[in-house]
């Protein structure tokens, strides 16, 4: 059992997500269980640490300036983010998401949403994490807020062995969360967290929907449609709970 302290903000938010004594479970990850999106620092890390080749660096590099200039869509960017490490073994790569994680992101990882996971599991509740970063990262970061290896959907390729391709198994971001949801857990999510536009159709899917720190733009679908907001400790907006 994992103790951690929160505030009572944060004690009365978990408190009413187990309210509604939720089965089923599901979290985005980047910036609604740590603050930051890992897995686009991780795609700026690894391009510096020699794994790739040059003429994938030279290639990666190219692709997320267009990315930003909004010629590449973000379902095609987060298979990218993925491909590019077609050929490498998936322990090396694994290795180095381990490393990146433990060294950037566990320090940002909410304390609440974590005890939130933990206080969910205690109750019973089939806990799922549901991201558009890659697998090996997700499992890096989940090894550190309790969700099992066989509770992730990420974005991943397939692996043959033990050597990546270039081959996309799924890619959850938008809809392709609830596509993903549809396909592996088979059930409608009792309760959804997440914090940004990408994470509205999961939301929408959920018979109770969460907006946790909160893009401006999920902000205000969070506030049209009337679902929870949360701001962890220590963000910029101390709103506490909105309903």
């Amino acid at each position: 059992m994992i103790s951690i302290a929160t505030s009572p903000k944060a004690t009365a938010f978990i408190e009413s997500v187990l309210a509604h004594r939720p089965a089923l479970a599901v979290f985005d990850c980047d910036g609604t269980l740590w603050a930051g999106d890992a897995g686009e620092g991780f795609y700026h890390w690894e391009l510096n640490r020699g794994l790739l080749s040059e003429e994938t660096v030279r290639w990666a590099r190219q692709r997320y300036a267009d990315y930003k200039s909004g010629k590449v869509d973000e379902e095609t960017m987060c298979g990218d983010m993925v491909a590019i490490h077609r050929g490498l073994r998936e322990v090396e790569v694994q290795n180095a998401a381990t490393e990146y994680f433990a060294q950037n992101f566990v320090a940002r990882i909410f304390p609440e949403m974590r005890s939130l996971v933990n206080r969910l599991q205690q109750a019973g509740t089939d806990v799922w994490a549901v991201s558009s970063s890659n697998l090996w990262l997700i499992r890096a970061g989940m090894k550190h807020c309790g969700i099992r290896d066989d509770r992730i959907l990420a974005t991943a390729a397939q692996v043959e062995n033990g050597v990546v391709t270039d081959r996309l198994i799924r890619i959850p971001t938008g809809v392709g969360k609830i596509k993903a949801i549809q396909d592996v857990i088979r059930k409608v999510p009792d309760v959804a967290f997440g914090n940004s536009r990408w994470d509205v159709e999961m939301l929408k899917l959920s018979r109770h929907a969460f907006a946790v720190n909160p893009n401006p733009d999920l902000e205000k679908t969070a506030d049209d449609r009337g679902w929870t907001v949360y701001w962890p400790d220590g963000k910029a907006k101390r709103r506490g709970i909105k309903s």
